[in-house]
């Protein structure tokens, strides 16, 4: 098990710190979005806004209005949870804000539903300027917090707090605005994005021993999405089969989904996400239940393609 992306995004901050662009805030968070190495070197372009997240949004939103990259950082349902905020001060005016929103999904584990953020990605997907970073294991974080560095505009940056597999390589590149192919295959597109990525390639794995070829697609962009992977996916495969830790409503699925509308694709699609609230648990224990580990993917994408040949 690899590191969580929280630590690679602690460790990447910190790294392009020497920019004096970028100042970093917090909502009394900074031991647990990682962000307390940048408030020790860099007191002075830290500020912690205490409990008070649509304040820490605002006061982003003016740090990056008088030229600051100004990365806003919480859990991301507390964060994310302060939508009107974040679509008045920062999307609307076009702020270079970087919303960074760590413990996402039910693989927070143990701390339950009150702190996993289920339904973040599907609020934000809604600003028509917001872009969406899900990086699917640490090497590719610091890639992508690199990246938005360089981004013009809001985005959303989403980590986890648990540990994730190294699935991308520390030699890996960061194409913003599109999928990346981890595995070829032609009997089915399985298309991962965040923690689940790893989740993806297990899948693929037992398939692969039933005489099953799988591609594997990482959707490290959630917005700008990359519309033509997934085309070339349906064209080649014609059988997707999409896994998040999310709401099956409103993020990759809904994504991909309105693609293959749009395009009057005739590829057959099978979504994996949340149905209900989060719970208490181990992640390890609440992927299996709600359908996200590796076992249970290859599950469901194994009955998927028997009901539809």
């Amino acid at each position: 098990m690899g590191a969580a992306t929280r630590d690679a995004f602690g460790e990447a901050i910190l790294e392009v710190g020497a920019d004096e662009r970028i100042v970093v805030l917090t909502g009394d968070l900074k031991d647990s979005t990682r962000t307390e190495d940048f408030a020790e070197k860099y007191p002075e372009r830290f500020f912690d806004a205490g409990i008070a997240e649509s304040n820490m949004v605002g006061m982003a939103a003016g740090l990056a209005l008088s030229g600051k990259i100004a990365w806003a950082c919480s859990f991301s349902c507390f964060v994310t949870g302060r939508f009107e905020t974040i679509r008045v001060s920062v999307a609307y005016q076009e702020a270079n804000v970087r919303i960074v929103g760590t413990h996402s999904g039910i693989g927070v584990g143990e701390d339950g539903y009150s702190q996993m953020a289920q339904e973040d990605i599907a609020a934000l997907r809604a600003l028509p300027n917001m872009a969406i970073v899900n990086p699917a294991d640490a090497a590719e974080t610091r890639r992508a917090v690199r990246a938005l560095v360089e981004h013009e505009g809001p985005a959303f940056l989403r980590l986890t707090r648990q540990g994730v597999d190294d699935v991308t390589g520390e030699d890996g590149a960061f194409d913003f605005g599109r999928i990346a192919t981890l595995r070829d295959g032609s009997d089915v597109a399985i298309v991962g994005t965040g923690a689940t990525v790893a989740e993806a390639l297990k899948a693929a794995d037992a398939l692969a021993a039933e005489g099953v070829s799988a591609r594997v697609m990482n959707a490290h962009t959630l917005k700008p999405f990359d519309a033509d992977a997934i085309l070339a996916a349906a064209a080649d495969c014609g059988r997707i089969v999409t896994v998040e830790d999310h709401s099956v409503h409103g993020g990759l699925g809904s994504a991909v989904a309105e693609v293959l509308a749009s395009e009057g694709s005739p590829a057959r699609l099978r979504v994996i996400g949340t149905t209900t609230f989060g719970e208490s648990g181990s992640p390890a224990a609440l992927y299996e239940k709600h359908g996200l580990s590796g076992a249970r993917v290859a599950q469901a994408t194994r009955g998927f393609l028997n009901a539809s040949t």
